[in-house]
């Protein structure tokens, strides 16, 4: 099918019943003027611009990509292709940066690779013979590939041997990879998209899946417009598209999810829905959270959430009486206050219900980025490659005989970098080197102005590559270009697993370079070696650091050891862990209720919900968790910032459907950004006739760090809350003006939705807000009054 999918953004409907295969819908599309016979290769590969990671094949004609289908035997997406999968691919043809920059006299000029990557030597050799490996920090993405993130990881954890690395997956999933690590000792998603094809509930926890994940909201839909449809239960503070279609929605205040899943873990105990057997045998701490939620009522959280005690009964008795449930967790409860304790408690219910490892009970907490688990297996970020603990000896030794270095090296004397600790280091000066690669943080991060400060100022060299100038671009020392999707080959890993090769389809523009090959140049200039004098990282080649990859990952909870690019070019998706004994990879993980939760297996030891106080090998082995789940929560706290006199109203953000993180790719693309071309804000129409604000006018929205303007949007937002879409990085239109630098005291994890601020009128818009075409949060005013749809 090659329509127009900007309007009709799931597609046509393909309804299945509950344990049947999903049907198989091939969407497609083509340039004006090329037909399928001018296609000269279609090239494999998958989507990469949401965590839905859907199967596709690449169009090329005469050296250009030109259009792009989905793979119809692809586990993920069964052919189908979502807004940004048919047309963000175009925002990459367009003002791309092709040739080095270097700030000279305050002002970035081209060079040349030689003289570029001298300066970045220069100044990194410089620090590490004056300062020491903490002088270095990166700061990546998660729209990488594995081979890259791999890379890197050796470079900064061998080569140089600095624990400051993180990427914009601190934003995103952060708190998916905390709640899975105190809970089951490792990450790694329990469960798998086939779950959703035989539940009989879903329940969606601060996930707007209609807009984030189309693809998965569509099997969703098939499945909720069969004939024994799923019950839906959604937790959100707007009405989405996900809400109109639930059986139960609860439009939470935002910050106080914890609330509301502490009352629902309290119904769950109360009415005696608890598989006993299940939980005796595989699970510690019950009589604690049994204690801390033995006094959390429905009608207690009702007066926190602002949501009726009955809604909360009615969710608690869907998830107390359904067979089998598939939850879904993401930035509504990531973003958000007290985000570990409240995403530990959707593992909770599952635990408490038995409903893991089976067809039908799942969870996914799922990722904001295509690649951000590929981030946290290598390594790249705060962690150590392959779900290995930093804490512990045999871990560290592991890797150190992997790579051919001194234990030494690799820092593990205290818990990894988080971003905002390396942008406070950088603040101060004690960080000297930061490279920034694939990400924008001059838009993505909170409080914009200071990160603008830190960027800019002469206490820190910046090293950014990308494949576009950007707001944080336009403040480095040293810009160098990058080679995008489909330019390059690698891998990359979906939410509940899945490995694709993407394999290179076209040539990058002008002077640009892949990742990898980037850091590798570096390296070889730098000088590292292992303890025999050879390079290090040891190889040159994409497939060469996968295979390096396979044998850091063998006998871990992630292993690829299975898997080859040619069984992932014959084959699509793969999920792992893949190894001789699972050749085709593993559909749900602890199907026998054994946890990675030995002392000798974990990924950590954990940590204190409500203070982020590391527990410890001594405390952590004296519990004899042993292979059981831990059941873990704390009470409920208020957020850090709530309304007041001044600013009386809640701040949310979040993303369109035609828009990914700070646009750099999908502005570019005319389809997707006519259909969202500028900043708006919305609030629910209460608030409007209070403040006499009409559709489009343009308001200022003020918290204490910053103000915005942008043009009104009235809709079911519940009263109280402003919702601002973050993409929108022009000035005085970045929601992130707005945010505060507060974040959860385990996953360090920003808390991008919760902030107090205040809305004012301030003149008449020239008409309706530039919403989207079709939006989060339905219209107050039917769809058929605006010819919109």
């Amino acid at each position: 099918m090659s329509g127009e999918r900007v309007a009709d953004i799931w597609g046509p409907r393909t309804p299945f019943a509950t344990g049947a295969s999903w049907p198989r819908r091939v969407d497609q599309y083509l340039v004006d003027g090329v037909a399928e016979a001018d296609v000269q290769e279609w090239v494999r590969g998958a989507c990469l611009l949401c965590s839905n990671g859907c199967g596709l094949e690449v169009a090329v004609s005469d050296g250009r990509m030109v259009g792009v289908r989905g793979r119809a035997e692809d586990r993920v997406n069964h052919g189908r292709l979502g807004p940004k999968g048919l047309y963000g691919w175009q925002g990459q043809q367009h003002d791309r940066l092709a040739t080095p920059l270097i700030r000279e006299g305050g002002r970035l000029v081209e060079t040349d690779w030689d003289t570029a990557m001298a300066a970045v030597v220069e100044r990194s050799r410089s620090l590490l013979k004056s300062k020491g490996p903490l002088s270095h920090a990166f700061y990546t993405s998660g729209q990488l590939m594995l081979e890259e993130y791999y890379t890197l990881c050796v470079i900064g954890k061998a080569g140089i041997g600095t624990p400051h690395m993180d990427g914009n997956t601190r934003l995103c999933t952060a708190t998916a990879a905390s709640a899975f690590q105190e809970s089951f000792g490792s990450d790694g998603q329990p469960g798998s998209y086939t779950d959703v094809d035989s539940c009989d509930a879903l329940f969606l926890f601060g996930h707007n899946v209609a807009e984030t994940q189309t693809v998965l909201w569509t099997r969703m839909l098939d499945r909720l417009d069969a004939g024994d449809p799923p019950r839906l239960v959604c937790v959100d503070p707007r009405r989405t598209k996900v809400a109109e279609r639930a059986t139960v929605h609860l439009p939470v205040r935002n910050g106080t999810n914890l609330a509301v899943m502490n009352a629902l873990v309290h119904e769950l105990i109360a009415r005696g829905w608890v598989n006993e057997d299940y939980v005796r045998a595989h699970t510690v701490g019950f009589d604690e959270l049994d204690r801390l939620t033995r006094e959390t009522t429905p009608e207690w959280a009702a007066e926190i959430c602002g949501v009726p005690a009955r809604d909360i009964r009615a969710a608690a008795e869907i998830f107390g009486t359904s067979e089998r449930v598939v939850s879904t967790c993401s930035m509504g409860f990531y973003q958000s206050h007290q985000a570990t304790a409240a995403s530990c408690q959707v593992n909770n219910l599952h635990l408490l219900r038995g409903m893991l490892g089976r067809p039908g009970a799942g969870i996914l907490q799922m990722n904001g980025q295509p690649s951000a688990e590929n981030n946290r297996e290598a390594g790249c970020g705060p962690a150590l490659p392959g779900f290995r603990n930093w804490d512990n000896p045999d871990h560290v030794r592991e890797l150190a005989e992997l790579w051919n270095v001194d234990p030494l090296v690799i820092p593990h004397w205290s818990a990894p970098t988080d971003a905002n600790a390396i942008l406070r280091f950088a603040e101060q000066g004690s960080i000297g080197f930061l490279w920034i690669a694939g990400t924008n943080p001059a838009v993505s991060q909170t409080d914009l102005a200071r990160i603008r400060r830190i960027l800019s100022g002469d206490q820190c060299f910046v090293v950014v590559s990308d494949g576009y100038r950007t707001e944080t671009t336009e403040l480095a020392d040293v810009v160098l270009p990058a080679a995008l999707w489909a330019e390059k080959t690698g891998t990359f890993t979906n939410v509940d697993r899945t490995v694709h090769l993407q394999e290179k389809a076209v040539e990058p523009p002008g002077q640009a370079r892949g990742d990898q090959a980037i850091w590798t140049d570096y390296a070889r200039r730098m000088g590292f070696a292992d303890k025999d004098g050879h390079p290090l990282p040891a190889w040159d080649t994409s497939e060469q650091a996968f295979e390096a990859w396979k044998a850091a990952s063998a006998g871990r909870p992630c292993d690829y050891s299975g898997l080859t690019y040619q069984k992932l070019h014959d084959v699509g998706g793969v999920q792992w862990p893949c190894t001789s004994e699972a050749p085709n990879g593993t559909e749900r993980l602890f199907t026998d209720g054994v946890f990675n939760t030995a002392v000798e297996t974990c990924e950590t030891y954990g940590h204190h919900l409500a203070t982020g106080a590391p527990i410890g090998e001594t405390a952590y082995r004296a519990r004899g968790v042993d292979g059981r789940a831990i059941l873990k929560t704390t009470a409920y706290d208020h957020p850090y910032e709530e309304p007041d006199a001044t600013y009386p109203m809640r701040l949310t953000t979040g993303r369109t459907v035609y828009h990914w993180h700070t646009r750099t790719k999908t502005k570019r693309s005319r389809r997707l950004n006519e259909a969202a071309p500028a900043m708006w804000v919305e609030i629910s129409a209460p608030d409007a006739q209070r403040l006499g604000i009409a559709e489009g006018d343009i308001v200022r929205v003020a918290s204490r760090r910053g103000s915005i303007e942008a043009p009104a949007r009235i809709s079911h937002v519940r009263e109280g809350v402003v919702f601002a879409p973050w993409h929108y990085g022009e000035p005085e239109t970045a929601a992130n003006e707005l945010t505060l630098n507060g974040w959860d005291p385990v996953s360090k994890q920003p808390e991008l939705k919760v902030a107090a601020v205040s809305v004012t009128r301030i003149r008449p818009g020239d008409g309706p807000a530039p919403a989207p075409i079709t939006t989060a949060s339905a219209p107050v005013r039917p769809f058929a009054d605006t010819g919109r749809e």
